[in-house]
């Protein structure tokens, strides 16, 4: 039986307006795109002239800029250095404290209730970000309780992107632009004759209560041709992964010369691991005072780009830049569908813009495939971090 259409409303900014507060009526933090210091970040929101109308973002490899649009899009830019998983997967947490007085020892674990958050503006490939940290932290032997009380309780409101930056590659990951599930409401920011509208469609039952709520009428099916299309448009990416057979290419091209070009060029400094939607490893610190009575156990984000991450009895077992590089790619394209069934990769491009040398997985996955290398370098550098 084929699949019904969504029905679809149209609003304007007036009724977008009143969206906040009605998801803050039911007890919701609503969080959305801010402009802060030079970028478009996430943060609390309070209404709607929080989100940063007018403003595009300009990506390429290890730069990022913001610019004034000649419009008042509120959803015009793509996506910056953060990603919703800060909100999901925190970056520091407290797990629990120890307290040591008079002779007696006390552990107290941490028991605040889990923020319930509704998050404005996530992309498709955060979407699918989203879902790929499920399978890991949400479902399985080795679910997180954190992370999975924070998402049990979120409300996600998607933006289809009419637009793409030259780092963005989820057509090919097949993650966007275009939000094909996971959200409760889903919009699509049209112009249409000077009209400021979104086309809105809801996605789960409590998502349709709040678009009842809103203030919308049925949309018209030129305004629904125009959206798809302008969606259509923003899948005609410059970049591309090709998917098929990448799994053994990479596994099997394990000593390719490509991983040494790479190690010359990688600084190790974390950074695409840091701003990637789906990363997720942690390392655990416990931290005491001078007297010894009061402890504190934390989870804190790490990445597999330092040594201590891999450290066993005896050493570090990616000791160099080319396995670390090389375990955080294949993981990434490969050996992560081993373990959740999937890719790990999205698509976002936030690891192209973000990272200060510039370097780019989607050519580092097609020189591997080709057979290619970038120019030498003046020294190179073994599995053992000698150079």
């Amino acid at each position: 039986m084929p699949t019904a259409e969504p029905v679809r409303r149209v609003a304007g900014c007036e009724a977008l307006e009143r969206l906040i507060p009605a998801l803050e009526d039911r007890g919701y933090q609503v969080v959305g795109p801010v402009m802060r210091e030079g970028a478009i970040v996430y943060d609390r929101l309070s209404k709607l002239d929080d989100l940063p109308a007018g403003w595009t973002d300009e990506q390429e490899p290890a730069r990022y800029r913001l610019r004034r649009r000649e419009d008042g899009a509120l959803f015009g830019y793509r996506v910056g250095p953060e990603c919703w998983k800060k909100f999901l997967h925190p970056p520091e947490v407290r797990l629990f404290q120890v307290h040591r007085a008079n002779g007696n020892f006390r552990i107290i674990e941490e028991a605040a209730p889990a923020p319930r958050y509704a998050f404005l503006g996530v992309r498709a490939c955060e979407l699918a970000a989203i879902e790929a940290q499920d399978d890991v932290l949400a479902e399985g032997r080795f679910a997180d309780p954190i992370y999975s009380n924070r998402r049990r309780q979120s409300f996600l409101i998607a933006v289809h992107c009419t637009e793409s930056v030259p780092t963005c590659f989820c057509a090919s990951m097949n993650t966007g632009p275009r939000a094909r599930g996971g959200f409760d409401l889903a919009l699509t920011e049209v112009f249409d004759r000077g009209h400021h509208l979104f086309v809105i469609e809801a996605g789960s039952s409590e998502g349709a209560e709040v678009l009842e709520g809103m203030d919308t009428r049925p949309a018209p099916p030129e305004l629904c041709r125009q959206a798809d299309e302008a969606v259509a448009r923003a899948a005609s990416q410059t970049r591309s992964v090709e998917t098929e057979g990448l799994h053994e290419l990479l596994t099997d091209r394990f000593d390719h010369p490509r991983w040494d070009d790479v190690a010359k060029r990688c600084l190790t400094c974390g950074n695409c691991t840091m701003v990637c939607p789906t990363c997720f490893c942690t390392t655990i610190e416990d931290t005491s005072d001078v007297t010894g009575a009061h402890a504190e156990r934390w989870r804190k984000w790490d990445s597999c780009f330092t040594q201590a991450l891999s450290y066993i009895h005896g050493g570090s077992v990616r000791p160099s830049v080319k396995s670390r590089y090389r375990q955080w790619m294949t993981h990434k394209l490969a050996s992560w569908t081993d373990q959740f069934g999937g890719t790990g990769c999205v698509g976002c491009g936030r690891c192209i813009t973000w990272c200060p040398a510039g370097i780019d997985i989607t050519e580092e996955a097609r020189a591997i495939r080709d057979g290619n290398r970038v120019a030498a370098t003046p020294f190179t550098e073994d599995d053992d971090g000698n150079t």
